[in-house]
């Protein structure tokens, strides 16, 4: 089987790790952009430690921490800078809980960044 889609790979491992009581888990191969999704989740608390290692391939070991759910965001939504509303109702499980990662033109950061930023991005990940 080929893997297409190595982000909602990691995030599906974290979420089965969670399930089965694991406290640690290895995600590889890794990109830049899954090691940037890690550090937001390690900020926002979400998960404890990320060590990367780098062998004949690099491997990310993540320690899972308090998080609830995550998963990636398919299809890629484009949300315009004040129309966040729909799809934190949709993707969160409260108004105040939780984070939908975005990806803008300033980078990757939170939806509440963005929104503060004021500015618009298209949808990759959430986690709660």
């Amino acid at each position: 089987m080929v893997v297409r889609d190595w982000l909602s790979t990691m995030l599906n491992d974290i979420m089965n790790c969670k399930k089965a009581g694991k406290k640690q888990t290895v995600a590889m191969p890794v990109s830049k952009m899954m090691l940037r999704i890690l550090e937001i989740m390690k900020k926002n608390d979400y998960i404890d430690e990320v060590k990367i290692e780098e062998d004949k391939f690099k491997k990310v070991i993540i320690n899972i921490g308090k998080i609830n759910a995550c998963g990636s965001i398919k299809p890629r939504f484009f949300v315009k800078k004040n129309k966040f509303d729909k799809y934190i109702r949709r993707f969160l499980p409260a108004r105040g809980i939780g984070i939908i990662i975005v990806s803008t033109n300033k980078g990757l950061m939170t939806h509440k960044e963005a929104i503060e930023k004021g500015i618009g991005g298209s949808l990759i990940a959430y986690c709660f």
